[in-house]
């Protein structure tokens, strides 16, 4: 057993040393669904000591009025300092500020239970964090966990964000969110900021937000940690992105439901982690459903993490700008990203696959797989690439091997496949086969494809077998 679990992670290494991970184009469908085969063997959910430790046992009460922080992260210690295991959150609803999980330990819901979290920012202490991809020293995310091992969110409880626009959403200084000239502020300058301290390369240490800057806290986040494991919870009303692994290994979310439609209510954001698994969810959100990170600007570019070796299978995603989408905060690059039997369908949600960049960011957007996708509804494309996503700057983008195949979309929206590139650097190799695509407006808007192939693309009932002058 030990040996061939050796081979395989030796097979994959390959993979991305030698070939995917140099933007080589699959030739066959067999080809990407031979590499999921043997990441999912190299992603396993973290094993945990058998005893609970309730957290009701540690003084918490489920009131819904009592704050619960010092007896979640007291129940927490002791389970961390005895080798590990569930704290577990009996029925009831339980008020807390920031939970910090610790190595080996399961956070887990049962039944009935729900954790609402505080509306006071001073219940979450100043750490380390990153925010919109720029690492600073903020707000506590709502969970959170640095450089720890073996840790999950478990069971079939709630975890209410307990935002509103009264409450953390203004904080963005849209009036569509609650903001309004009577609001003491918005986080506009601050966001201003933390792009110049990322431009500056500033130390972490000197980018400190807090109080009176109003960057919304992420609400669940692990950051630099190996083996996570999050699991049928419901997650809903974050102050902004909801499921954010950011420099993590060996990443497992299945069965979790996300419902969040405040701004930036991305549903689940991986970011310059390596092997992660997204399974089985559900997702209906203000933002991106599932968007894929690697750091802004220069601290990801510096850093130099992609996001790799991602499945995303099984979804359901309603409302949002993008189903899969990969950007834009990508400066460390994204490769080897698997989309299948995936389906999505809302009136509210814009695109299918979205691969968004600009030349601030750079990078190199590679291997993306996208299988098996039924689509009802959107309102823009189908498939979205766009280079010019926000400010323009020196780096010019790389998007290259992207195969989409068994797409069927009953009704479309404006166009079935949309792109906005450069004319130095085209996407490239781009692949549609078995897909059909029906109720569009428009079946393409597309500038600077190169390596195109079509196979059985069916758009408003009419095949096409090129893009024009763009399939070169």
């Amino acid at each position: 057993m030990r040996m061939k679990k050796l081979l395989g992670s030796l097979y994959l290494c390959c993979l991305v040393t030698m070939g995917m991970g140099q933007g080589n184009r699959w030739a066959t469908t067999e080809q990407p669904l031979t590499e999921i085969d043997v990441l999912k063997k190299q992603i396993t959910k973290p094993v945990f000591r058998d005893k609970d430790y309730l957290i009701t046992a540690y003084g918490a009460q489920n009131d819904g009025i009592t704050k619960n922080t010092e007896a979640f992260q007291k129940a927490i210690e002791v389970c961390h300092a005895e080798g590990g295991g569930r704290v577990v959150v009996p029925k009831g609803e339980f008020l807390t500020g920031a939970i910090h999980l610790k190595s080996n330990v399961n956070l887990h819901l049962n039944d009935g239970a729900v954790i609402l979290f505080s509306r006071d920012s001073s219940d979450y202490p100043m750490v380390h964090t990153r925010w919109e991809g720029s690492d600073c020293i903020n707000f506590s995310p709502f969970i959170y966990a640095y450089e720890q091992e073996n840790i999950a969110i478990t069971g079939k409880g709630l975890l209410n964000g307990n935002a509103n626009k009264d409450h953390w959403w203004y904080w963005v200084g849209n009036p569509k969110y609650g903001w309004d000239e009577t609001r003491t502020g918005n986080q506009r300058p601050a966001r201003k900021l933390i792009h110049q301290y990322t431009a500056e390369q500033r130390p972490v240490e000197e980018r400190v937000f807090g109080h009176g800057h109003f960057l919304r806290p992420t609400f669940i986040q692990p950051y630099k940690c190996k083996n996570v494991w999050i699991a049928d919870v419901e997650v809903i009303d974050g102050p902004m992105w909801n499921l954010n692994p950011v420099l993590c290994e060996n990443v497992l979310i299945e069965r979790v439901r996300v419902i969040a439609h405040g701004p930036n209510n991305d549903g689940c954001n991986p970011e310059a982690s390596k092997n992660v698994w997204i399974r089985d969810c559900y997702f209906d959100t203000g933002d991106d459903c599932i968007a894929i990170k690697s750091g802004r600007d220069e601290d990801g570019r510096n850093m130099g993490r992609p996001a790799e070796n991602y499945i995303i299978e099984n979804c359901m995603m309603k409302d949002g700008h993008g189903g899969v989408v990969i950007g834009s905060e990508i400066a460390g690059g994204a490769r080897n990203i698997y989309a299948l039997n995936n389906t999505m369908d809302s009136p509210q949600l814009d695109r299918a696959l979205r691969i968004k960049t600009n030349s601030m960011r750079g990078g190199i957007i590679e291997n993306v797989f996208f299988y098996n996708t039924k689509v009802g509804q959107y309102k823009d494309a189908a498939v979205r690439f766009n280079m010019f996503y926000d400010k323009e700057g020196s780096y010019i983008p790389t998007i290259r091997n992207i195969w989409i195949e068994n797409l069927e979309v009953s009704q479309g929206g404006q166009y079935a496949v949309r792109s906005n590139a450069y004319e130095s650097s085209p996407v490239t190799g781009f692949t549609m086969i078995n897909c059909k695509i029906n109720g569009v407006e428009e079946a393409y808007d597309v500038d600077h494809l190169k390596n195109v192939t079509l196979e059985n693309v069916e758009i408003n009932g009419k095949v096409y077998s090129s893009f024009n002058d763009y399939d070169n």
